[in-house]
């Protein structure tokens, strides 16, 4: 590691090592207040994810959607297709902000993702036909479709992105699963390059989950309770993440990725997701300084962004180089007795079915306003 950088803001230190920062929110309110523009010339904020979770609260909450909810009540929409609706009328105005952003970097970033329906997690031709209508419903081409990577949502993403359609990939727990996101997103790229696609117009990022990975597996230490297993509390999250970029640096290096990428094809960047620190006694900024590295994104709830641009202690790249200390800590964690691979399955399950309360608690949301505009 170098020392600490002191040139810029903090936000301007980090986008300097190569970490795209994305901002892990999106409402009506914020769009129209100019926040997200504000974001964006403050904050060194380049991209936006969504998800069912942050779409409902954001609902919930506030004036910003009462005229579109009035328009859609008196035309008697129907809730889904009033979700449907709203959810892409925000995501295409937030592309509309970050254009310009898009454009300046090749179409790396600027980018709003837009998730399929939870239910579908499952349905992987379900998955594919929503992708492509939220795409075209979207329609701007810094759009990116969120599809979670179960087991059938991998078939999906080599289809979504065999039509040329670029994908964020969520709820990446192991480094198998994002093995296989990786063998996707290639196959769908052979298949858009035989359809004649231009290669260079899809991107993709496999969004990998840190946080949450701490939260369980931190809990399963404590309840085995040895002082080698309290020792490798809150060490995971990292270590699994550190691990997940060396098998991106791999992956991307074999023969069927360099005769892609030499093609025109993008690599898939890595993107550390939930990186909102769960244990109050760590550091708040833990998951953007000890995943510093070029040529990933950090999507960020509005608490860790301003935490970051506040006082993260950054120190250059914090991951490459770390590999045999993080494959140390899973090993460490494979003796005391953690099953890594119930973790991570126990984790894409809960993933799953969390989002589908959200869309539940979305389409009651917009349940009620409709029948409150009548």
């Amino acid at each position: 590691m170098s020392d600490t950088i002191s040139t810029g803001t903090r936000t301007e230190q980090l986008s300097a090592i190569g970490v795209s920062i994305w901002l892990d929110d999106l409402s009506r309110e914020r769009i129209a207040s100019g926040g997200l523009q504000q974001l964006i010339a403050e904050r060194n904020v380049v991209g936006v994810t969504t998800n069912p979770t942050i779409f409902a609260s954001a609902l919930a909450k506030g004036q910003a959607y009462d005229a579109q909810v009035s328009e859609l009540a008196a035309a008697g929409t129907t809730v889904a297709d009033a979700v449907f609706q709203i959810t892409t009328d925000d995501v295409a105005a937030a592309s509309d902000i970050f254009r310009p952003v898009y454009d300046a970097t090749a179409g790396v970033d600027g980018r709003v993702s837009i998730e399929v329906e939870p239910g579908l997690a499952h349905d992987a031709a379900g998955t594919i036909a929503q992708a492509k209508q939220l795409w075209a419903k979207v329609d701007r081409p810094n759009a990116m479709i969120k599809i979670p990577a179960t087991l059938e949502g991998l078939e999906a993403i080599t289809e979504v992105i065999g039509a040329g359609i670029s994908v964020n990939v969520t709820l990446i727990f192991s480094l198998e699963r994002h093995r296989a996101v990786i063998g996707a997103y290639l196959a769908g790229l052979e298949k858009a390059q035989a359809a004649g696609i231009d290669l260079s117009t899809i991107h993709s990022v496999a969004s990998f989950f840190v946080s949450r990975v701490d939260t369980e597996i931190d809990k399963r230490l404590e309840a085995i309770g040895s002082d080698e297993a309290l020792a490798l509390k809150s060490k995971a999250g990292v270590a699994n993440a550190q691990l997940a970029y060396q098998l991106f640096e791999q992956e991307f290096a074999s023969d069927r990725a360099k005769a892609l990428l030499a093609a025109g094809a993008n690599a898939q960047r890595p993107l550390w997701a939930s990186t909102g620190v769960k244990d109050p006694n760590l550091p708040d900024t833990l998951y953007v300084t000890e995943l510093a590295v070029a040529g990933v994104v950090n999507t960020m709830p509005e608490k860790t962004l301003e935490a970051t641009f506040d006082h993260a202690p950054l120190h250059g790249d914090a991951v490459t180089g770390s590999y045999a200390e993080a494959q140390g800590v899973l090993d460490a964690l494979a003796a005391v007795g953690v099953d890594y691979d119930d973790v991570t399955a126990v984790l894409e399950r809960e993933g799953v079915e969390k989002f589908i309360v959200s869309w539940n608690e979305l389409l009651d949301t917009v349940t009620a306003a409709l029948e409150a505009a009548k």
